[in-house]
């Protein structure tokens, strides 16, 4: 399983990388909507959805993502910090900051099927539009929020697992401790740190640390999020598309809750409209 791991991540990362920085629009936006669709079709797997709908909402998804894609790459061209699709974004960060926590402490179960398919689109399109968006702004930029989930994933596994004695959500996800969320701050506060070494703006440099770390709370959210959808459906993975990783959305589950936000953080701060 280890060296399965190692291999997809040096098969795969090196061509993530290569995508960001030097694949053209076109073919960028039909990326997103092939990781879009696979995503779908895992969540419709962890939705538990019937067959008639899952081919239904795949086919739903590419549509809406693929319109709403078309808007942000129209509006991105008179300005890369375009609102026009801000409400987007904010409908994301209420879900993951409201909703999920809620769904979390089990407040609540879900068993409409139309239910589980909006909230398959709020997890995913969001995150599409961001990938989007980010990478038309600073191709950078977004590897730098990107990475900020990698630290934070990373830091709290070898903390979690070198020094975690309490349980974050046992029933949840065992292996996850508050050694773990403490660990990954730390390293995301290093890492903001290191980062505002290089910003000359200083009212950036003031935003910047709070950001990140406000992401990798989220990202935290997202992963025991999808723990507990899948722990519910019976499986271990979403999918299995990545050997060693599982599937699409077992890779961007912190992401789908943290790239939103600073996706929608950098409109309100650049945009002169807002």
């Amino acid at each position: 399983m280890l060296k399965a791991r190692i291999l997809t991540a040096i098969i795969i990362l090196p061509l993530f990388l290569s995508a960001i920085f030097y694949l053209q629009d076109i073919f960028w936006v039909t990326f997103l909507l092939a990781l879009t669709a696979i995503g779908a079709r895992e969540w419709s797997k962890l939705a538990q959805l019937s067959v008639r709908n899952t081919i239904a909402y795949m086919l739903l998804t590419v549509l809406v993502g693929g319109e709403l894609l078309f808007l942000l790459r129209e509006s991105v061209q008179t300005s890369i910090y375009s609102s026009d699709l801000l409400w987007v974004y904010i409908l994301s960060v209420i879900f993951w900051i409201v909703g999920a926590p809620l769904y979390l402490k089990q407040l609540y179960t879900i068993k409409n099927p139309v239910i589980w398919m909006l909230i398959g689109w709020i997890v995913l399109l969001p995150t599409c539009l961001a990938l989007y968006q980010l990478r038309v702004i600073s191709p950078l930029l977004l590897l730098g929020f990107m990475a900020t989930i990698w630290i934070s994933d990373t830091a709290a596994y070898f903390t979690g697992r070198s020094l975690g004695k309490h349980k974050l959500a046992y029933t949840i996800s065992p292996n996850k401790t508050w050694e773990g969320v403490a660990g990954a701050l730390i390293a995301v506060l290093i890492y903001g740190l290191a980062w505002n070494f290089w910003i000359t703006e200083e009212s950036s440099a003031i935003t910047l640390i709070p950001l990140l770390m406000t992401m990798a709370i989220l990202g935290i959210i997202g992963d025991l999020y999808e723990s507990l959808i899948k722990r519910q459906a019976g499986v271990k993975d979403s999918g299995s598309i990545l050997p060693g990783h599982g599937g699409i959305l077992d890779r961007i589950d912190a992401l789908t809750s943290s790239l939103p936000l600073a996706t929608l953080a950098l409109l309100i701060y650049y945009s002169p409209s807002l």
